[in-house]
């Protein structure tokens, strides 16, 4: 038998809980969103707290009145009301299925893997990780739009007298329908066996994939409105690939990019997808946990 996800009671010490942790408590405010600084700010003002008064637990009414002291009265309830709800996503008998869409280095890895963390969620990939094993079953011949980048396939498989921008999409298209295909079927695995998971990448394009039951589903897309900000993301795939990913390939083709991510960000409007502007990633994390638990809480009230 496996969890869907790794549950933890809340770390308030005591008998009925995990002894206090001041890691476990900073782990559990940050999975609702709540920033890195501010998390450790609370737990520590915990640990403090309790040492001071010789107990070995402290509760949530006690914690949020540490909470408004550290971050100010509204920020503090705010903060709670965030870890009550983090901790009401857990009473739902449901998987979650995070999709992360987004064009290409607009930091969806990043992203997807601390938001994975923080819920507790073990499975986590890639459209592009599903694309890659395809390429091992489906030749070019038979296939030929997965054997290139997402932003590359259009032009490569284009006629020479083709519109550019037209070739692009086309391509970009034909390779996320293609792509699809085993994406969908890595979900419906997931959810046979009753797996939370997030699933992030360029081919998550709003309205193409099949409606997903028995799930609790949320669905983003990750932009970067500015260019340069854009084009600096690049640098860094770079140099954490060791020069896998090199940068002049991308810039390169940083023109066919953002026409990607601007067809990607027409496609969100049309079906009503949140957009996340990925400007800070800690921002970004925190706003696509915060879409996570507004899609919880209807479903939680119903219960």
């Amino acid at each position: 038998m496996t969890d869907r996800r790794h549950r933890r009671p809340l770390p308030l010490g005591g008998e009925d809980g995990l002894p206090f942790s001041k890691g476990l408590m900073a782990r559990a405010l940050m999975g609702c969103g709540i920033s890195t600084d501010r998390a450790y700010e609370i737990a520590m003002a915990a640990e403090h707290d309790i040492g001071a008064s010789g107990r070995d637990a402290i509760s949530l009414e006690r914690l949020e009145e540490i909470a408004q002291g550290a971050l100010g009265a509204e920020d503090g309830r705010s903060a709670m009301r965030r870890l009550r709800r983090f901790q009401d996503l857990y009473e739902l008998d449901l998987p979650i299925i995070l999709l992360i869409g987004g064009a290409t280095g607009t930091g969806k890895s990043s992203v997807a893997t601390d938001v994975a963390y923080r819920l507790g969620i073990t499975r986590v990939t890639s459209t592009d990780f599903v694309r890659q094993t395809m390429r091992a079953f489906f030749s070019r011949e038979f296939m030929p739009a997965i054997h290139f980048s997402s932003f590359e396939a259009g032009r490569a498989m284009a006629d020479e007298d083709a519109d550019p921008s037209e070739a692009v999409l086309d391509g970009f298209l034909e390779q996320t329908r293609d792509v699809l295909v085993g994406v969908t079927a890595a979900i419906d695995r997931a959810l046979q066996e009753g797996w939370s998971m997030v699933l992030e990448g360029v081919h998550l394009v709003p309205g193409m994939l099949p409606p997903i039951e028995n799930a609790l589903v949320v669905q983003c897309v990750l932009a970067i409105e500015d260019t340069e900000a854009h084009a600096s993301h690049f640098w860094i795939r770079d140099t954490d690939s060791e020069g896998m990913r090199p940068y002049e390939k991308y810039l390169e083709a940083f023109d066919d990019i953002r026409l990607v991510q601007d067809y990607i960000l027409g496609r969100a409007a049309k079906h009503g997808v949140p957009v996340v502007s990925n400007g800070s990633i800690e921002e970004a994390i925190v706003e696509v946990m915060e879409l996570v638990l507004n899609a919880a809480e209807p479903l939680r009230v119903q219960g």
